[in-house]
């Protein structure tokens, strides 16, 4: 049984050979001591750089030799396609933002960007344009334009995918999901939930409209499945209650779900961060095929959600980012155990971590982790 085959199996309700193992994401800094070189790949701030001084096509090819390389020596079942993977920004024509301080730079609309260290993204503080929309819901009763697929971007995608589309399960990009809209983002968004539905279910009804005609153009044929990775919570609950989820965003999102099952036919796979017990309903009621994360640190126990939802939903877990990052081999290795303990059982499970191998996972702990996998994947 090769890796497509086992994840296939494991989607289908049945016993494959082995637990299978795959990453939501693995951050440049982990990709580069398995590939023995500097990368972009998952480089996100230094990518971003890169585009601002011109350097588009190295890296381009980055992003495509690497996430090859990286998959031809790790033995991972599932391959996906993350921010800084493969989808190039567009290349609009503006003057790249200029150096005003270390680690921050502004653009002629005077939008503020910072670099966080400890992430090493690089992302907008201060955005004067958006903070001064106004939402109506008239803005939304025109008719979205259909994407154009961006030849570049496509390009390090479908290399890639035709690399592996015979040999391991390909977790590929789609038009987006429709997830929660929160108009002029997190903040400012939830706000507007309670002061402005009526214009957060036009924008609601736009997007859907939206991503729909957008799959044509970024759906791969080959692909297996499509990856969601919109959060819906924190580590103490979910951002909404799930009673304005259903009245705002249930429908929509289960109509979303059903074009991409029914037009394309693959698998929907949602990564959700945070403490959503109280959607996991609405996780098997919008149809997706596996949760990934189940966040432990957010009191996301993997054994409990396996006993409750394991026979409706695959999930896609178990090793705590967190430990990764700051714990050590040994604590690796017991989150390894204990997740195969709680949830290899009746199958329906994959191994990964509570989000992915994130910038500053010891690698030593990594290792571990693949270590441990191999000692007790097999049923």
């Amino acid at each position: 049984m090769n890796a497509k085959e086992r994840v296939r199996t494991v989607l289908a309700g049945a016993i494959p050979d082995r637990v299978p193992h795959g990453e939501f994401a693995l951050d440049f800094d982990t990709v580069e001591r398995v590939i023995g070189h500097e990368t972009y790949l998952r480089a996100k701030a230094r990518s971003q750089i890169a585009f601002w001084e011109g350097r588009r096509a190295e890296v381009a090819e980055s992003w495509r030799r690497d996430h090859i390389e990286l998959h031809e020596k790790l033995d991972l079942d599932i391959v996906t396609f993350p921010m800084a993977t493969w989808e190039l920004p567009p290349e609009t024509g503006d003057p790249p933002p200029r150096r005003v301080a270390p680690g921050t730079w502004e653009d002629k609309h005077g939008r503020v960007f910072k670099l966080s260290e400890a992430t090493q993204d690089i992302t907008c503080v201060h955005d004067p344009v958006r903070d001064a929309q106004v939402f109506t819901a008239g803005m939304y009763e025109t008719i979205p334009e259909p994407a154009r697929r961006d030849p570049a971007s496509w390009g390090i995608l479908d290399a890639v995918i035709k690399r592996f589309k015979d040999e391991k399960y390909i977790c590929g990009p789609s038009g987006g999901e429709v997830g929660l809209i929160l108009l002029g983002g997190m903040e400012r968004g939830l706000v507007e939930l309670i002061e402005n539905p009526q214009t957060v279910r036009a924008a609601t009804a736009f997007e859907l409209r939206r991503q729909n005609l957008a799959d044509d153009a970024l759906i791969h044929p080959d692909s297996d499945a499509v990856l969601w990775a919109a959060d819906y919570g924190h580590r103490t609950g979910p951002f909404m209650s799930p009673r304005m989820f259903r009245e705002l965003f249930l429908e929509a999102n289960k109509a979303r779900v059903r074009s991409v099952r029914e037009r394309f036919g693959k698998r929907l796979i949602k990564h959700c961060c945070g403490n959503v017990w109280s959607y996991l309903d609405f996780f098997v009621e919008i149809g997706y095929d596996v949760y990934q994360a189940v966040q432990p640190t957010a009191g996301m126990d993997l054994g409990r959600v396996k006993e409750l939802y394991g026979d409706r939903l695959a999930l896609w877990g178990g090793v705590a980012v967190e430990n990764l990052i700051g714990g050590t081999p040994d604590d690796v290795r017991n989150d390894v155990r204990r997740a195969m303990e709680r949830a290899k059982p009746g199958g329906r499970f994959i191994l990964g971590t509570s989000h992915s191998v994130a910038v500053g996972t010891n690698y030593e702990n990594f290792m571990a982790m693949l270590d441990e996998h191999r000692k007790l994947c097999r049923y």
